[in-house]
C-alpha cells in the first residue's frame, strides 16, 4: 500500500497582513541603531511535519501554528542609592589670646609699597645698608647731610649752585696749622719684602707736594696707603687731622685720588662716568651735569664725553680720570704719575688747574719720574729709596747746588757700572 503524501496546506488570507508587520519590524530597528533581528521565516512558509504512521496506516495532517514574536522586557531602573550626609568636620579650638597689657602698644600695619617705588625702595635698602643715617630722595641720588651742632656757623654753599648743591661728603674745615696729611712709622711688606719701611712724612695744607723716587722705591705702595686702597701694617696716617685707621670713610671723603694702574668701567661713555663719580660722592645730578660741563670744557675732552672711554686714548683716559678726581672739591689731590702718557699742552692745561687749585687752599701730593717738572711746580719735596725717606723739605732745601735730578742721582746710588758691555759695540751683520 502506498504511503498517502500530505496535502498542502492552504493559503491564508493574512499572509500579506503578516509579512507588512514583519518588514516593520526589521526596519525599526536599523532607524534606532539596532542591528536587525534573525530573519525569521513565516508559518506559512515552513513544511508542515510528518506525522508517523500509525497501526491503522492512515495518515492525518496538523495545522501550523505561527510562533509568537519574543519581547524582552526593558530592564527595569535601579533603585536610587541611599547616601547618608556626612557630619561637619569639626574646627580646631582656638584658645583666645590673652588682653594686652595697658602698657604695651600694638605694632602699626606695615604698608605695602605701590608697585611704582619699588625700585626707589630698592636703593633706599642698598644706601640704608651703606649708610644708617642716609636719605633717599624722589629721584633716588642718596644725600648723606653732616651733624650740624646747635650754635655752629652754617658751611659756607658754592654761590654758583646755591640751590643745587648738596652739603654731602663735604670736607670738614682743616684745623688751623694742622696738616693735610701725616704719616708716622708707616710700614707695609709683601712677603718677605719691606716695601715700605717706617716712613715719616708730613705734607702742610695748601702745598704742593712732590714725591719722587727710583723704580720699586716704594713711591706708589705709599700712595695707595694714603688714598685707603691698601692698610699699612704699622704706624698712623691721618688726613686733616682724621686718623685713617678709626674713621677710614671721614678721611677717604677729604681725598681725591688718580691711582698709577687706570681701572674704571671704560664700557661707560664718558659722561657717563663723571656722572657716577659725582653722585657716588653724594652729588645731585643737576651739580654733577654742571661740574661736569665745566672739567669737560677745561681739559678740553668736551667732544669725547659721549664717546665709550675704552675708545679713549691713553692721555685723554688720564684726563678723564683726574677730572672725576676732583669733581666733588676735595681737600687733598693723591695724585700717581698725572703727567704720564700726557701731551704737553694738556700737561699745562693740568698744571694750571692745580696750581689754581693749590693757591686757593688744596693741597696735592703728586709722584713722578720728572725731575723738571717736580722742579718747577712743587713747593716741597722728598726722595724715597728701598722705602725709606732720605730727603725731605722744600725743593730748595732737597737739592742743595746741585739741581733736583743730580740730588736725587746722588741719593738713589749713583750711576750703574756699564763696563763689560764692549761686544755691544761690534754691529753683527
Amino acid at each position: 500500500m502506498t504511503p498517502s503524501l500530505p496535502l498542502p496546506s492552504e493559503p491564508d488570507e493574512t499572509e500579506p497582513e503578516v509579512a507588512a508587520e514583519a518588514a516593520a519590524k526589521r526596519i525599526a530597528p536599523q532607524r534606532a541603531g539596532k542591528a536587525p533581528a534573525k530573519k525569521r521565516k513565516p508559518a506559512a512558509a515552513r513544511p508542515a511535519p510528518k506525522k508517523k504512521s500509525g497501526s491503522t496506516g492512515g495518515s492525518a495532517t496538523t495545522p501550523t501554528v505561527p510562533e509568537a514574536d519574543l519581547v524582552i522586557p526593558p530592564k527595569p531602573p535601579l533603585p536610587p542609592r541611599d547616601i547618608p550626609p556626612q557630619p561637619p568636620l569639626p574646627l580646631p579650638e582656638i584658645p583666645p589670646q590673652p588682653p594686652l597689657p595697658e602698657s604695651s602698644t600694638p605694632a602699626p600695619e606695615t604698608e605695602v609699597a605701590p608697585e611704582a617705588d619699588v625700585e626707589i625702595g630698592i636703593q633706599a635698602a642698598a644706601a640704608a645698608a651703606v649708610e644708617p643715617d642716609a636719605a633717599v630722595e624722589p629721584d633716588g641720588v642718596v644725600d648723606t647731610l653732616p651733624e650740624i651742632e646747635p650754635g655752629a656757623p652754617q658751611p659756607a654753599a658754592n654761590p654758583d649752585h646755591a640751590d643745587d648743591v648738596a652739603e654731602v661728603f663735604t670736607a670738614p674745615a682743616a684745623t688751623d696749622g694742622e696738616p693735610a696729611l701725616a704719616l708716622r712709622g708707616i710700614t707695609k711688606s709683601f712677603g718677605e719684602t719691606r716695601a715700605v719701611d717706617g716712613i715719616d712724612l708730613t705734607v702742610p695744607a695748601g702745598t704742593f707736594y712732590g714725591l719722587v723716587g727710583p723704580n720699586g722705591a716704594g713711591k706708589t705702595t705709599t700712595l695707595s696707603m694714603i688714598a685707603g686702597l691698601l692698610r699699612p701694617d704699622a704706624g698712623r696716617l691721618t688726613v686733616a687731622g682724621v686718623d685713617a685707621a678709626s674713621d677710614p670713610v671721614g678721611a677717604k671723603r677729604m681725598l681725591g685720588v688718580l691711582p698709577d694702574r687706570l681701572r674704571t668701567f671704560d664700557r661707560l661713555t664718558g659722561r657717563q662716568l663723571l656722572y657716577y663719580y659725582g653722585v657716588l660722592r653724594g652729588l645731585r645730578p643737576a651739580v654733577v651735569e654742571s661740574r661736569t660741563a665745566d672739567l669737560a670744557r677745561a681739559f678740553d675732552f668736551a667732544d669725547a664725553l659721549g664717546r665709550v672711554v675704552s675708545d679713549y686714548s691713553a692721555g685723554m683716559l688720564k684726563k678723564i680720570m683726574l677730572a672725576g678726581a676732583m669733581i666733588h672739591s676735595p681737600r687733598v689731590l693723591v695724585l700717581d704719575e698725572p703727567f704720564e702718557a700726557v701731551d704737553p699742552v694738556s700737561s699745562a692745561v693740568i698744571l694750571d688747574i692745580l696750581s689754581t687749585y693749590v693757591a686757593h687752599g688744596g693741597t696735592v701730593i703728586l709722584s713722578s719720574h720728572g725731575m723738571d717738572l717736580v722742579e718747577r711746580v712743587c713747593t716741597r719735596v722728598a726722595v724715597i729709596v728701598a722705602g725709606q725717606v732720605l730727603a725731605e723739605g722744600t725743593v730748595d732745601d732737597v737739592r742743595g747746588e746741585l739741581t733736583l735730578e743730580q740730588r736725587f742721582v746722588e741719593l738713589a746710588g749713583g750711576l750703574s757700572d756699564v763696563e763689560g758691555l764692549e761686544w755691544l759695540h761690534t754691529f753683527s751683520g
